[in-house]
């Protein structure tokens, strides 16, 4: 089946088409057909699509809305310069969507209806910047190809829906929980997830028996300890602004900075809210760029001391983190980096190791610096355990997989 997969910001839309069904699954042979982004949606739209392994073509289209912009990739990949190889938009079975949040009331991937929209409708005060675009896409897939071809809703949220209330609570007044739902939700789940299947897969070690760390460091980071095949505990929490410090988001945080900041700063608390999301992290202490390549290359070819005191706060933090979660479970069996940052960045995952060897924890250099680029396998010595790994994460394949298994009626238990 070739599923449409989207992920739709606010005036951005992501897409890959994906053919994939049950017997592609246990062989990881999923064909990813096309795949692109349009940017600026909304005024003269900037696009860059590619068929397969091919080069990409990219394009200016005046694109008015996110309607416009589903009709203008679904027409690109039916045409007969695209080299996709469709012959009509029919041979789309179904569409899978990223949706940010499914609150308390989304526990798993659903196929999407009239009620299930209502339903992401009610979260949006949990995450008013994501769900709206969201629901958009949704909308331009059924206006362009009709409610006849099924659409599921994966949510970023979904897997850690298994935290046990000691993970999941904050330790303020009950009531606010029960009133208003104030608790860690966790996001990045669909990446979680997704290495967490992927190392079961490489291992050969059974769901029940896994008990694995895995780090999703990209511009967004997070950490997520996962016992049996299931999330216990994970780093980001009521938002995606709590846990390790990530490309502009400060993590972890005294909460009383928050009103001193303002009333020295003479900011508002949303103004104060945005300086902790877009201007914090690695950005905010390098006071240079929160591209972690750039850190790296200034660090090491300039000796900048706040270069290198970012990177440094980076690692700690993520280190915390590992250290935390061995104690939560109880130790693990490995140690598994996914994410831009964590696929690309040997030098970034050793110093996160680094100083772990007390718990078993060590990063073999020359495996290290060989798994970059996409490559995944194991970076630790033979025999080490936990085993530290690098698995590429593929949230988009996880999300046609989804797909087809709702469509399809077949039991999740990826």
């Amino acid at each position: 089946m070739n599923i449409l997969v989207l992920n739709v910001g606010s005036s951005s839309l992501k897409w890959q088409l994906i053919e994939t069904d049950e017997s592609r699954f246990a062989e990881n042979a999923d064909v990813r057909r096309a795949r692109g982004l349009i940017e600026r949606i909304g005024g003269e739209a900037v696009w860059s699509f590619r068929a397969g392994s091919g080069p990409a073509v990219k394009g200016t289209a005046p694109l008015r809305d996110h309607r416009a912009a589903v009709e203008y990739l679904l027409h690109w990949i039916v045409s007969a310069e695209s080299g996709v190889g469709l012959g009509s938009l029919g041979e789309i079975g179904a569409a899978g969507h990223r949706v940010t949040h499914g609150g308390e009331q989304f526990v798993r991937s659903v196929a999407i209806d009239d009620d299930v929209l209502r339903g992401i409708e009610e979260t949006i005060d949990l995450a008013p910047l994501h769900n709206p675009a969201n629901l958009k896409g949704v909308l331009a897939v059924r206006a362009v190809l009709g409610r006849a071809v099924p659409q599921v809703a994966v949510f970023d949220t979904a897997f850690h829906h298994t935290l046990p209330e000691r993970a999941f609570l904050y330790a303020i007044p009950y009531s606010l929980y029960r009133r208003h739902r104030v608790r860690r939700y966790g996001f990045h789940g669909t990446s979680h997830r997704y290495v967490s299947y992927r190392w079961r897969q490489l291992t050969g070690i059974p769901r029940e028996k896994q008990k694995i760390i895995t780090l999703h460091l990209g511009n967004g980071c997070s950490a997520c300890a996962i016992s049996g095949g299931e999330s216990v505990d994970t780093s980001m929490g009521f938002t995606p602004l709590e846990g390790l410090v990530m490309g502009t988001r400060s993590g972890d945080l005294d909460p009383a900075v928050l009103e001193y900041i303002a009333v020295k700063e003479g900011l508002s608390l949303p103004e104060v809210e945005s300086l902790l999301n877009k201007q914090s992290g690695l950005l905010g202490i390098s006071g240079l760029t929160n591209d972690m390549r750039e850190l790296l290359a200034e660090a090491e070819e300039h000796d900048d001391r706040r270069a290198w005191l970012a990177i440094e706060l980076f690692c700690y933090r993520a280190r915390k983190y590992i250290g935390s979660y061995l104690a939560a479970m109880g130790g693990a069996d490995a140690i598994c980096f996914a994410g831009g940052v964590g696929e690309n960045a040997p030098a970034v995952r050793a110093m996160i190791c680094e100083g772990l060897e007390f718990a078993g924890i060590r990063v073999d250099p020359a495996a290290n610096h060989a798994h970059v680029g996409g490559r995944e396998g194991r970076i630790s010595p033979e025999g080490a355990t936990p085993g530290v790994w690098v698995i590429p994460t593929d949230e988009e394949l996880l999300i046609a997989r989804d797909t087809y298994r709702v469509v399809s009626g077949i039991e999740n238990r990826y």
